[in-house]
């Protein structure tokens, strides 16, 4: 089965379990999925009962796909994303995104957490996403092109949009939530980057870095949606402090600021 049937058959199947016509997605990263848990009306269904879907394998991801309402504004969370480095093509790591394009949702918002890179970047430390660059050797857009969701050479020149940019900076003013900006450069993984890879991403411009997120930005462009990106700094990159890197950090940072993660989003949604 093509593509564009897998795309029609699933989404097909997860609009007759609900009512709900979502207009705002989320992707919720490595400890961030508590904000499905607040939506009203919820209907929760898991990933594995979704055909076609991927599994999520990383540890704080619930891997389910959450509809509800915030704010009276109908979402659609992912609770867990899916990974390159774990073995899933591009194209199934964009999967959800492509479902979500096509339940008709316009504005998408994507969660990470981050590695920083910019020295001044502490754990914890909220950073709205500015630009991002894709270092994870492919592209989602490879193949054949789905022209029923986009040209087949995508202008990238915005990939957040600037209306939503300025919504969520005003919402963390609003709240007196520190709120850095920078550039996120996506990595393949699954190991952590190496000292010398950490100094070229700098100098290349990254202020974080990560291995997600890029790619679904990517195909949410094509599909004609507008996207707003916020990574939480979960640990400092390699080289820049001395000791080990490893993910029970990231989950342990990510619990640590929640509160005020999920006050944030939650205001962004109000104002979108």
């Amino acid at each position: 089965m093509n593509l564009d049937f897998k795309i029609i058959d699933a989404t097909n199947e997860i609009m007759r379990l609900h009512k709900i016509k979502p207009k705002i997605g989320l992707v919720l990263g490595s400890g961030l999925g508590e904000i499905a848990d607040e939506l009203e009306e919820r209907v929760v269904i898991p990933y594995k009962t979704i055909s076609g879907f991927p599994l999520s394998t990383v540890e704080g991801h619930k891997g389910n796909l959450v509809f509800g309402k915030l704010y009276n504004k109908s979402i659609v969370a992912m609770q867990g994303r899916f990974h390159y480095y774990e073995g899933y093509s591009m194209k199934e790591v964009t999967f959800p995104i492509r479902i979500m394009a096509k339940m008709g949702i316009e504005s998408l918002l994507v969660t990470n957490a981050a590695g920083g890179i910019n020295k001044d970047f502490n754990p914890g430390d909220l950073m709205l996403i500015e630009d991002m660059i894709n270092l994870q050797g492919s592209n989602p857009l490879i193949g054949i092109n789905l022209e029923d969701f986009g040209v087949r050479f995508p202008d990238l020149s915005h990939p957040f949009n600037k209306e939503m940019k300025k919504i969520i900076i005003e919402s963390a003013k609003e709240n007196n939530i520190s709120l850095q900006r920078g550039v996120y450069a996506a990595v393949s993984g699954p190991s952590f980057e190496t000292p010398a890879e950490v100094k070229m991403l700098r100098k290349l411009g990254a202020d974080a870095v990560g291995m997600s997120t890029v790619p679904e930005v990517i195909v949410a462009r094509h599909s004609g949606i507008k996207v707003l990106g916020i990574s939480c700094i979960s640990n400092i990159a390699a080289g820049i402090l001395d000791g080990p890197l490893n993910h029970e950090e990231v989950i342990e940072t990510t619990n640590k600021v929640k509160k005020s993660f999920k006050k944030l989003i939650k205001e962004t949604i109000r104002n979108i």
